[in-house]
């Protein structure tokens, strides 16, 4: 009778015990979310990097691929495809460049590709777009091993907007070129699906 006296009033004491210090340890390292899916964790490797305030990486691939590497080809992506739809729809609106080949006349942008690699024209595209791949690894591996260069810079800024710009004025621009080019290249997957769908003219309806 007395242990089942004092085991009641052991657990009537515990209760009011503070919560000891390896709990709010604990609680303080698993504390940090991320913003932009609270029920995942932060992923601590885009800590520094533009855009790390989102902290979207659900698949984890900062956790085995370098972030300067990953960066780079979300920004090469990127900038393909804001070109990529305005190029897409430019076509498809009518606009062209002159002298215009007579081979070219009715083509729209689905069913250039098909034609131009008939004529050869796309061989010509390929050879050009390797050239300048082979170039711009030789960047990417010297960043890679910390030369200092940081992802997608290629000091390629000829009408001056980060001229005398404060370091938090080139983030935010960067950070732009970031988020249209994320926009872009969600777009141009939609404008390509779209347009081989209904076969038909911009807005591809």
């Amino acid at each position: 009778m007395k242990l089942i006296v004092f085991l009641v009033l052991f657990a009537l004491t515990t209760g009011f015990a503070p919560v000891s210090q390896i709990g709010r340890s604990s609680t303080k390292i698993y504390a940090e979310k991320c913003p932009a899916l609270p029920f995942l964790p932060y992923p601590e490797n885009l800590k520094g990097y533009v855009g790390d305030d989102a902290g979207f990486d659900p698949l984890r691939f900062s956790d085995f691929v370098p972030v300067d590497f990953l960066r780079e080809a979300e920004l090469k992506h990127a900038r393909i495809c804001m070109l990529g739809y305005v190029g897409f729809v430019a076509v498809d609106m009518g606009f062209k460049i002159y002298p215009f080949p007579e081979a070219y006349e009715g083509l729209t942008s689905v069913t250039a590709h098909d034609a131009l690699v008939e004529q050869g024209a796309m061989g010509q595209i390929f050879l050009w777009i390797t050239i300048a791949e082979v170039i711009s690894s030789i960047a990417v591996f010297q960043m890679l091993e910390g030369s200092g260069r940081k992802p997608g810079d290629f000091g390629f800024d000829p009408l001056g907007f980060l001229n005398n710009k404060s370091e938090e004025e080139v983030k935010e621009m960067q950070m732009k070129e970031l988020a249209n080019g994320r926009l872009a290249m969600v777009a141009f997957s939609g404008v390509l699906t779209q347009a081989v769908l209904t076969q038909g003219p911009f807005p591809y309806v």
